[in-house]
């Protein structure tokens, strides 16, 4: 692959990269807080490839207004320019191409049922503050489940919550209400599992979006992939809502 092919890759995946910072996309991939080091990364790209473009077509441009070399004694062209790279290379711009074309869905249900939930036991406990004011009070599925785990529920009490997660299917059959939370990346992203009791939803697709409210349940039960435990929310109601801006934690 030429350093032309190369220009035009890393000029089609710095665009690639500027489009998805300067739109929502690029949530489904990183955290909203890496969003200026995004823009800045798509724009050296550009400008990389922009600056590449330029120093090799330099040369050509002046050939082309040079007059034209004299063929050899056998009537070809001695110039040495007649091999040419494969272009098998130029297949290389195909992923970039789907990356501009074609925007993957956030990390959901499939992923996890696929790994263990990333609020364990084994982690430091920690004092939690009171919850804020209001009726329910607005916490996320990774506060809910903190709380509910690591100081079973004290800091909750007879306190009414809300949340807002996707529906995966537990091993029991059951549905699960859950949230994927980064660290970085979606490379890193691990879910956050609630099991639901009481008037919980029934026939849900999973990576159906819902916001239920209700109160601390001490029920627990295993996660069969990592087996931690996984808490339950005593649901008194739910509703279906469209999917958030912000599909992670």
């Amino acid at each position: 692959m030429n350093r032309q092919a190369q220009a035009v890759v890393l000029l089609l995946l710095g665009g690639a990269v500027i489009r998805a910072s300067l739109t929502d996309l690029y949530l489904r991939y990183v955290k909203e807080g890496l969003r200026p080091f995004l823009i800045a990364a798509g724009l050296l790209l550009v400008a990389t490839a922009v600056m590449t473009l330029w120093y090799e077509l330099r040369p050509i441009l002046r050939r082309a207004d040079a007059p034209a070399p004299a063929d050899g004694p056998d009537g070809h062209d001695h110039d040495g320019h007649g091999h040419h790279e494969p272009r098998v290379g130029w297949l290389l711009i195909l992923p970039v191409l789907g990356l501009l074309l074609v925007a993957p869905p956030a990390l959901g249900s499939y992923a996890a049922g696929q790994a263990g939930t990333a609020v364990t036991t084994r982690q430091q406990p920690s004092d939690y503050p009171p919850l804020p004011e209001g009726d329910p009070v607005r916490v996320t599925v990774l506060d809910y489940a903190s709380r509910a785990l690591f100081d079973r529920g004290t800091s909750i009490g007879d306190r009414r919550v809300q949340l807002t997660g996707f529906v995966t299917t537990g091993p029991d059959g059951r549905p699960l209400l859950a949230r994927m939370v980064l660290s970085c990346c979606a490379a890193d992203g691990r879910p956050v599992k609630l099991g639901l009791t009481g008037a919980a939803p029934e026939g849900l697709a999973d990576d159906t979006w819902i916001e239920v409210t209700g109160r601390y349940s001490d029920r627990i039960a295993r996660d069969p992939v990592n087996d931690a435990e996984i808490p339950y929310l005593d649901v008194e109601s739910w509703r279906q809502v469209p999917v958030p801006r912000q599909q992670y934690e």
